[in-house]
């Protein structure tokens, strides 16, 4: 069978899609993605990619929203294309804008189609398509509420790249064996806010006898503003899955993604979600977390320094609170969500396949 995968832009979207497709083994996959975005890095050396013109929809009506249903017209025609002249038996997804036009040329052909939501709010185009698709696999068991029209949903969890779920190197660090570890994680751009209020608070938690590794991203201007022999600083870190490992608290966004691999790994956290993600979904996937206690809410609209530096203390103090937020966030977890994944889309392809032979 020969399955086209459409996911791009961000690691959010791609490695899911990634670690799904490792799964597929028996299945023939080429990829559908945009020009430079992330997929044209990660994705020739293992897939084929095919990239087409694409872009989100604008918030209001007016020229600039007349030109993308311009180019989501042409772009479905393209995929329609290829999708005929490649033969293939149907298309997966993990959502964001490039999800459209795969599904709407899948479907004009009566290809199946299965669609992957890793956010607690579902986004757009899941909300809009669901109906479209023959199943919206789900990372969070709360999204049914906002998919009345989709005819068949799972819960799935949401797939991590494959060096979480195995043994990890040995940190290349200097970090005392004993001693409590903060990692910040801003996510693949980094972020400047938070970046701001860690450097503000870090000296109380230095005193403690902790250490802190900061992933600043690339766009911080400040970040040789802090130096201190327990602070490490670098703009992002290629080991994730050991880093988290050793963590005892992770500061961080809120993007599913990142979720999956505290998750996965079992480490609290002081989640401040993107206050200007779209439609604030950051704050419905950090909620899932908080009200599981797993991880602590902090809107930055609401958050100074000080806040940060005590509910970061605290933490520090209570291991026993840690360690319980440590178990609720591991029983967030699904191990298995690859393989799930992958399983549940080879069903869709057979029960289709059989269906229109």
């Amino acid at each position: 069978m020969r399955l086209l995968i459409a996911a791009s832009g961000t690691g959010g979207h791609l490695f899911p899609a990634i670690a799904t497709a490792t799964q597929l083994s028996n299945y023939e996959i080429e990829w559908l993605g945009v020009p430079d975005r992330l997929e044209t890095q990660l994705v020739p050396q293992q897939y084929p990619l095919h990239t087409i013109g694409v872009q989100g929809f604008q918030e209001r009506f007016g020229l600039g929203t007349l030109r993308t249903f311009t180019r989501l017209t042409g772009s479905i025609l393209q995929v329609r294309r290829l999708l005929k002249q490649g033969n293939f038996q149907g298309v997966f997804s993990t959502g964001g804008y490039i999800a459209a036009p795969a599904i709407l040329a899948a479907r004009s052909l009566g290809l199946p189609v299965i669609l992957h939501e890793s956010n607690a709010l579902p986004g757009k185009v899941t909300r809009l398509l669901s109906g479209w698709c023959d199943l919206v696999a789900l990372g969070f068991d709360c999204s049914t509420q906002y998919l009345p029209k989709a005819k068949k949903t799972a819960i799935v969890g949401t797939p991590v790249r494959s060096g979480f779920l195995g043994e990890t190197e040995p940190l290349p660090f200097s970090i005392p064996e004993n001693a409590p570890l903060i990692v910040v994680v801003g996510g693949s751009q980094g972020a400047v806010a938070v970046n701001q209020l860690v450097r503000s608070s870090a000296s109380a938690w230095f005193d403690t006898g902790a250490w802190v590794v900061h992933l600043t991203g690339t766009n911080d201007p400040h970040t040789d503003s802090l130096q201190h022999p327990q602070y490490l600083a670098m703009p992002f870190y290629d080991n994730m899955p050991a880093l988290l490992k050793r963590a005892n608290l992770a500061i961080s966004r809120a993007g599913a993604g990142t979720l999956t691999e505290l998750a996965v790994t079992r480490t609290p956290s002081i989640l401040i979600p993107y206050p200007y993600a779209a439609e604030d979904h950051q704050t419905y996937n950090a909620k899932v977390f908080a009200d599981a206690g797993a991880g602590l809410l902090l809107r930055q609209t609401d958050l100074t320094g000080e806040i940060l530096k005590s509910k970061v203390s605290h933490l520090l103090k209570s291991p026993q609170q840690l360690q319980d937020m440590a178990i609720a966030t591991a029983n967030l977890a699904v191990l298995n969500s690859a393989e799930q994944l992958a399983s549940a889309i080879a069903q869709v392809l057979n029960t289709e396949g059989k269906k229109n032979r």
